[in-house]
Order: structure tokens, then sequence, then C-alpha cells
């Protein structure tokens, strides 16, 4: 958009629509602390009571953090649902004191060190990325030139790449798990926005020149949720893409256009006022109207239009139920390039919880898919 032309848009959809539209995208470009806000209701040994919700009564296993992130618990199944309540199994503590009081579950089983319930040597290392030093996970496999970057999502931590690290240890392939910008602990953009991989895509660059540096010949990527938006722009405007072999993405930003559009729906946002959010984060009123340091062009990321261009196949793993990234974009996308691209659809799982409901078809899957 020529620079003139950004005022007159402005004075055209006026001044209550654009403080809408900077309103919404916000709330997607800024990184949140997460909040301790689920109700522990009682601890047996082996059995936890929690407040219903839909997260709670979801099928399948997740982890639950409590006091930050000093309290990490393991949860199985559901054992009973009330009214209020309810039941499921405790498949362990690995550190801290559980409590009653509040928690938080997130949708992966795992975490990382000092836990080891896993069953996975970790290393903790540094990745010198972009903005500087941050905090990567190593889980070498003995003597191999293969390799695995894996890249978990918008607001999510490292343990969510955890639940692949076994089965493609047991293929021999060492896993790199890195930390991005504005993880919590690490630098931070300039802005403090997030760019949706626009710009993130850097730190996984230098997790993949990692990797080559120790001899990779071979560098398999997967992205979780936000992760694949990087893992696509990385393919799409790394130097190092020749290196990576095939692509795992599991409920992927395919197209963070569509991802925008569903969540205006969602929240009864009119469709102009999302599209004109999008339009102004890439023009001059990127930093007035979101906070950005920079202009975001969302066409970016749209591989749904860009389909074309993909070049590696992916195996893409995708709940038709996901309530945050829409299922709809990743089947277009798998239909406009059957050739590359494989879709495995569930039928029940959350926003990146198809491991946490079938963990057994999700990495039969992988594993037939990252073999040699």
């Amino acid at each position: 958009m020529p620079l003139a032309v950004a005022p007159t848009v402005a004075a055209a959809a006026g001044g209550a629509a654009v403080g809408a539209a900077g309103y919404f995208v916000r709330q997607i470009l800024t990184p949140e602390l997460p909040v301790d806000e689920l109700p522990v209701l009682g601890i047996d040994r082996d059995r936890i009571v929690l407040a219903r919700t839909d997260e709670t009564v979801a099928p399948g296993r997740y982890g639950l953090w409590q006091n930050g992130f000093h309290t990490h618990a393991r949860l199985g199944e559901v054992l009973d649902v009330g009214d209020r309540e309810v039941v499921r199994e405790l498949d362990g503590v690995d550190f801290g004191t559980l409590d009653t009081g509040l928690a938080r579950i997130n949708g992966y089983y795992f975490c990382g060190p000092p836990a080891d319930s896993l069953g996975v040597h970790i290393d903790e290392i540094v990745l010198d990325l972009p903005l500087g030093p941050m905090p990567a996970w190593l889980a070498e496999a003995a003597g191999s030139d293969r390799w695995a970057v894996l890249v978990h999502g918008r607001g999510a931590q490292r343990g969510e790449c955890l639940r692949a690290v076994p089965t493609l240890q047991s293929l021999g392939i060492n896993c790199l798990i890195p930390s991005y910008r504005n993880d919590i602990g690490v630098p931070a953009s300039p802005d403090g926005r997030y760019h949706l991989g626009l710009s993130e895509w850097e730190d996984i660059e230098a997790a993949l020149l990692y990797a080559v540096e120790r001899g990779a010949r071979e560098v398999q990527l997967f992205g979780w949720s936000m992760g694949g938006a990087l893992v696509l722009q990385l393919l799409d405007r790394s130097w190092l893409a020749d290196v990576v072999s095939r692509v795992v993405l599991d409920a992927p930003v395919v197209s963070w256009p569509a991802v925008f559009d569903f969540h205006a729906d969602l929240n009864n946002l009119p469709a102009p006022i999302d599209r004109l959010g999008q339009l102004l984060m890439r023009s001059p009123m990127h930093r007035l109207v979101a906070g950005l340091g920079e202009r975001l062009d969302l066409r970016r990321t749209d591989w749904v239009a860009r389909s074309g261009e993909l070049r590696v196949p992916i195996l893409l793993i995708h709940s038709q139920v996901d309530e945050f990234v829409p299922f709809a974009p990743s089947a277009v996308l798998a239909a406009a390039r059957p050739d590359l691209v494989r879709l495995e659809p569930w039928d029940v799982a959350r926003h990146c919880r198809e491991w946490s409901v079938d963990p057994a078809r999700w990495e039969r899957l992988v594993a037939e898919f990252c073999a040699d």
C-alpha cells in the first residue's frame, strides 16, 4: 500500500473500526504469561479431582502445571464425570508438590529436565540465535548423521515437542528442540510481538545450522501450530532449506489469513474489521495500530494460495474439531498437493492434542514417514 493511502483507508474506515481492528490483531500478536486458573479440588495417590471444563473432560493424556513452572504432573484418562467435577488418573508428579488450589492443564504430557518420565536423556545446550543466546534441548542418537529440529507453537513450551523424541530416537535420529524469540525467559523481539513466523523462522534456521555444523546429512522439521508456520517460512526463505528432507506438521497454521478469519467469526467480529486489521499490519500504520516494529504481510503465510511452491514431502496431522487452528485449510492444501502432502485427520482431539488422544496412531504414522 502506498504511504499516502493509509490515512485515507483509516479515515474511510473510521476511528472505531481501526480501534476494533487493532485490538483484535493485538490479541493474536501479543505474548501472554500463563495463568493458573483451573481448580484442583482433590488429590489421591493415583487420581485427581478437577473442576469440569471442556479441557478436563477431554479423553487422552495431558500435563498439569502448578505454581508457575515449579510443579508438573501427568494426567491420565477420565475416570468419572460429574456436573461440576472430573476425576482423572494421576499418572505421576514429575517434580514439585501438587496441591489443591489453582493449576493449568496443557496439551503435552511430558516436560523436560528435571523430569525423567520420557525415558530419554536430554542435554541442555545454548544456541546462538539472531537475538542472542537461547536455551535448547538436545537428545542425541550416538553416531547418527540424521537430525530433526522440533518447533513448538505459539505460547507453548519446548515440552510440546517431547512426544516425538522417543519415536525419532528409535529411528536413530538426533532431536534438537530450540527456543525462539518471545518464549518465556528468553530474549523477546524488539517490539515484544509475535511475527507469526515471518521473523521467528530465523531462530529455527540457526538451529538447523547447528545440526549441519555437526555433520547432519539430512534434517527433518517438525512444527506444532505456529511452529508449522515457522517451518514453512524457513523452507521458503532459508539458504539451508535444501538440507531438509521431510516435514511433519501437527495442527499447523498453513494460512494465517484463514486463522484470523476463523477467530473473527468465533468472536462475532465483522469480516470487514478482520480484513482491515490484516491490511493495517502490512501498512505504514503497523506500529500505531498493532505495536509492530515491522510490517507483517500475512499473504506470505498463506500456503493454501502458495501450494504450488512447496517442494518437500509433508505429513500433516490435524484434528477436524480443532478449536484454535481451523482444519479446513489443511484439507484444502492436501487436496491441492496430493503429490507432497499426506493428511491424517483426527476426529476428537483439541488443538495440538492428537498424540494425547491416540499416541499409538501418532507414533506409527511418524515412524513410517520418518524412516529411511
